[in-house]
């Protein structure tokens, strides 16, 4: 999904690097509240990749989100950085309309501070108990 997000924003003139980095932080602070630094310093990561270490319902929600943006975008057909900012936007509410209704039949929050390392074994035990 972010390949064909990526290929849209390159499509309609968006420069990769921080245009991309941008857009990708609208995306997630719209459908998660949190701008992807804040969210790497909620689940405690430093240097590892966020998407790496999302559950799989942040997934979910990240990949609606992305693809809502991708759609909009081939709608709307906005022209660069500028254009795309609105359609990060509205991509990002949908996920965060589908976050909110989950969130209210689950009682509790979709955003969770776990990450990879913390379903992972050391390395070295993947053969205990074998």
């Amino acid at each position: 999904m972010r390949k064909e997000l990526t290929d849209e924003w390159k499509r309609t003139g968006v420069q990769e690097g921080l245009e991309y980095a941008s857009l990708t932080d609208i995306i997630t602070r719209e459908w998660s509240g949190f701008t992807t630094k804040q969210y790497k310093n909620y689940k405690g990561l430093r240097k590892e990749n966020l998407r790496d270490n999302m559950t799989n319902l942040e997934i979910a929600l990240n990949i609606l989100a992305e693809a809502s943006a991708a759609e909009l975008s081939k709608q709307r057909d906005p022209k660069g950085f500028r254009g795309q900012k609105q359609v990060a936007k509205d991509g990002g509410s949908v996920a965060k309309a589908a976050r909110k209704q989950l969130e209210n039949q689950l009682g509790h929050s979709a955003i969770s501070p776990s990450k990879a390392s913390d379903y992972l074994l050391p390395e070295g035990t993947e053969d205990v108990g074998k």
